[in-house]
């Protein structure tokens, strides 16, 4: 055989042998790709109903995005939960703001609001950013003149339990201001408990199409700063979601998240091919590596606070992840074999 035939031939191969090794390599994609069979929906622990609420509405044929606000309003409108909605703990003034976000995979779009006062449902206010503006955030007064425009009722959202933990908050913030701590009762008991509390709900959702969805609402760090916002209405930070790869959310320290833009690596983090749980402990170690201010750290170099994040893939494989074991948080799954709680994936053992 000639030099240039063989040339020739050989070149032939190679590109037969491209095209082979590219065709299994999508192939393997689209497998890797390949949608669930069921609905799935991933939540942080305070989201069961949420979760049962989403899968209904999914197997009614309603959009990942649909189930999962209607999902999280459930949590919104319970005077109970301290962390979300009617009834969050206030800021320092007594006044309860939130925090919302909302992503939708097959359109890439997101609407969010912060420091909205006066509306329970601000998870419903940010999907009506999503859908009915051209902007992203709206906040503040902007925020409430816009979910009024859309029907919304103003409401007083501090429930005499919220209203009784700030009060006991106040009461015994400085010894050498005028005012004096009541007596020791059950709100006592609890807001030694929720002291700097944190509180958040996060719930992603995807369909047996492939389509993903996700939100974050809060009443963000309780007895804050007027107007904080923390990572729950900002994308990319306390949620993100790509129909391509999977979503992702988080609650804990806001302001950790938001230095890291933490739910967007982990959705990278999975793209690069982890595991959702593997994505999770990845972006808690970024955490730990970024965390430089001496306040913030123990005398282990270690960071004195914890963050918790929830990952669901486009196959439906879910995990979570915390910086700190913390055996009374657990993450919440639904799926074919239902609704249930499940232990959270640490990097450490202990906080101390």
């Amino acid at each position: 055989m000639k030099r240039r035939d063989f040339l020739k031939s050989s070149l032939a191969a190679g590109v037969g042998l491209s095209v082979a090794n590219s065709g299994k390599t999508l192939l393997a994609q689209d497998k890797a790709n390949a949608a669930p069979k069921h609905p799935v929906v991933i939540a942080s622990g305070n989201g069961e109903q949420a979760i049962a609420k989403a899968l209904e509405m999914m197997k009614q044929g309603r959009s990942p995005l649909d189930a999962v606000v209607e999902g999280v309003a459930i949590v919104e409108n319970d005077p109970e939960d301290i962390t979300v909605g009617y009834g969050g703990l206030p800021n320092e003034r007594g006044v309860v703001q939130l925090d919302a976000s909302a992503m939708d995979g097959p359109t890439h779009n997101a609407g969010a609001v912060a420091a909205i006062e006066g509306i329970k449902n601000p998870a419903k206010v940010a999907k009506l950013v999503l859908e009915r503006t051209d902007h992203v955030l709206l906040v503040g007064k902007g925020a409430q003149e816009f979910a009024i425009a859309h029907g919304f009722e103003v409401e007083n959202l501090l429930t005499e339990k919220s209203r009784k933990l700030w009060l006991k908050w106040k009461e015994n913030l400085n010894l050498e201001d005028d005012w004096l701590p009541g007596p020791e009762d059950e709100y006592s008991t609890l807001m030694r408990q929720y002291k700097r509390h944190y509180g958040t709900i996060n719930c992603c959702a995807i369909n047996t199409k492939g389509d993903l969805a996700g939100v974050t609402t809060t009443s963000g760090l309780s007895f804050k700063i007027p107007g904080r916002v923390g990572d729950s209405p900002i994308i990319g930070a306390g949620l993100y979601v790509d129909n391509e790869v999977g979503a992702a959310g988080s609650t804990g320290r806001g302001e950790a998240n938001l230095k890291n833009l933490c739910s967007f690596m982990v959705v990278e983090f999975m793209r690069m091919g982890k595991s959702p749980e593997e994505a999770c402990l990845a972006v808690c170690e970024r955490i730990v590596s970024h965390t430089k201010l001496p306040y913030l750290l123990k005398k282990n170099g270690r960071p004195d606070f914890n963050v918790h994040f929830y990952a669901i893939n486009k196959n439906g494989q879910h995990g979570a992840a915390g910086i700190y074991h913390n055996p009374e948080a657990k993450y919440a799954i639904g799926d074919e074999d239902g609704v249930r709680l499940l232990d959270i994936p640490y990097l450490f053992k202990s906080k101390k």
